[in-house]
């Protein structure tokens, strides 16, 4: 039943803010991918960066890792959550006007990030370099984009709030916490600010960020897609609700303590880099909790899996999100940290989680989310999504496979010493060493960077060949939804 204005005009869902994320998202994600792909050819042959230092690894590899956390994660995560909120709630976004002003205001900051990156302003602190008016201006925009998303539940026409919003609203919450206190300075110029803690006590604010960024950010938000799209693309319901009430108080609660396992073995007290290895290891069971209740959602329907590739993004990316889940807490672990700190395991690590879980949930997302943002019941190419799949999957394989075995290579290698104390293998024969493997994992992001384009190319046609489409309020038809 369409719920009515005063005008007797059925209301509708905003999706246009809706369709603009969506769209800069995979532009966002294409570039991203691009300068992962320029850092990593760089790291296999140095002087690619022709000495040209705006062009510099260190200059580069923060720009990167803001363009696909923040800009193409960052611009799915509010088209999903805007999305979602409107169709679970059964109403239009509050505060409409508040809603464009999160789509500008978010951009400009990812304007500002391109501009200031690679000029080297910069706070030096991991996923957030952003100098201190950036910062401000960010949690401007994040407020509002609370106000925006809780806001709707608010007006909500029906009594429940699915689990998906949950998810959605304690990202929301808990990144604006982490980004506030982490980000607190002193500032000396326009460019230039100083961390309001100091040593120690700096570094564990900073992981406490780090870890809850990835925690909160890429793990709870794309969990309450991952709630929302499995079972609309599977056409079954979530195969445990309680499950997934049990899962998300589990994974929030405990997410929050992990941070201290980036500090193994440095300054950090000992008692607290025991708290963040115990906590990381229970984290294992809600994480698996999770995987395991979106996987089993197909029930009943694993053949669907033979013929639909949007699904095969879906599925697969929790299978790479339980083996990333499970890694973590086994490196959290301190003898196994022993020897993988500082090398490039924890790098595949990280992709493995980046590449897999969020890269291909997102996709997935999205390839549900544009035909319907633009009247169409389909992309343009299903045969595209079908070789952006494997394309996608084959990279990361590649990527990750080559990092792990660099790493375990390098730690090894890094720890062998002769019976007279001295070390067996100098740092330059390590470096030597894993040239192959930066090859490899070269290759893997040219195949995923290629997958990212080839998606781009679909959406755009697809947006050429669609039209907009007004979806009345709480319409019960599947297509609409």
């Amino acid at each position: 039943m369409s719920v009515t204005t005063t005008t007797s005009q059925p209301a509708v869902y905003n999706d246009s803010v809706v369709r603009w994320f969506a769209i800069a998202s995979v532009i966002y994600g294409v570039v991203g991918m691009l300068v992962g792909v320029i850092i990593a050819a760089q790291l296999t042959w140095p002087e690619l960066n022709m000495g040209i230092e705006w062009l510099s690894y260190g200059r580069l590899r923060p720009l990167h890792t803001n363009a696909v956390i923040f800009a193409f994660g960052g611009c799915v995560l509010f088209a999903t959550s805007y999305y979602v909120v409107q169709r679970t709630c059964h109403t239009r976004l509050f505060m409409n006007k508040l809603a464009w002003f999160t789509f500008w205001g978010y951009n400009l900051v990812l304007v500002l990030a391109v501009i200031t990156l690679p000029l080297g302003i910069t706070s030096g602190k991991e996923y957030a370099e952003l100098e201190w008016p950036i910062d401000i201006l960010l949690t401007v925009v994040w407020v509002a984009y609370a106000i925006v998303f809780f806001g709707t539940v608010g007006i909500r026409k029906v009594r429940h709030i699915y689990v998906a919003n949950w998810f959605f609203g304690a990202y929301i919450i808990a990144v604006a916490l982490l980004h506030i206190v982490n980000s607190a300075a002193i500032p000396v110029s326009m460019t230039k600010s100083y961390s309001a803690y100091a040593g120690v006590q700096d570094a564990m604010v900073q992981w406490w960020y780090g870890h809850n960024a990835v925690g909160f950010f890429l793990t709870a938000a794309f969990l309450g897609m991952m709630y929302y799209f499995i079972p609309k693309q599977a056409e079954r319901p979530v195969y445990s609700y309680r499950l997934s009430i049990v899962h998300f108080w589990a994974l929030i609660f405990t997410y929050m303590w992990a941070g201290p396992h980036h500090l193994h073995y440095t300054a950090l007290p000992d008692w607290t880099q025991s708290v963040g290895m115990v906590f990381s290891l229970i984290l294992l069971a809600p994480s698996w909790g999770g995987m395991i209740n979106g996987i089993m959602t197909l029930s009943g329907a694993w053949h669907k899996l033979r013929d639909d590739p949007i699904l095969r993004f879906l599925i697969v990316s929790l299978s790479f999100y339980g083996m990333s889940t499970f890694e973590g807490p086994m490196m959290s672990i301190k003898t196994v940290n022993a020897l993988s700190h500082y090398t490039d395991w924890t790098v595949g690590h990280v992709h493995s989680g980046a590449l897999g879980w969020v890269g291909l949930v997102s996709m997935g997302s999205l390839y549900y989310l544009i035909p319907r943002l633009f009247g169409q019941k389909k992309m343009y190419s299903v045969p595209a999504i079908e070789l952006h799949f494997w394309v996608a999957t084959i990279g990361i394989v590649l990527y990750i496979a080559a990092m792990w075995i660099a790493g375990v290579m390098q730690g090894l290698m890094w720890r062998s010493v002769n019976p007279d104390g001295s070390l067996t293998y100098t740092f330059v024969e390590s470096v030597k060493a894993t040239f192959p493997f930066y090859v490899i994992r070269l290759l893997g992001g040219v195949l995923y960077l290629g997958g990212m384009v080839v998606m781009l190319w679909n959406v755009i046609m697809t947006a050429r060949q669609g039209r907009i489409v007004d979806v009345p309020v709480a319409s019960v038809n599947p297509a609409h939804a």
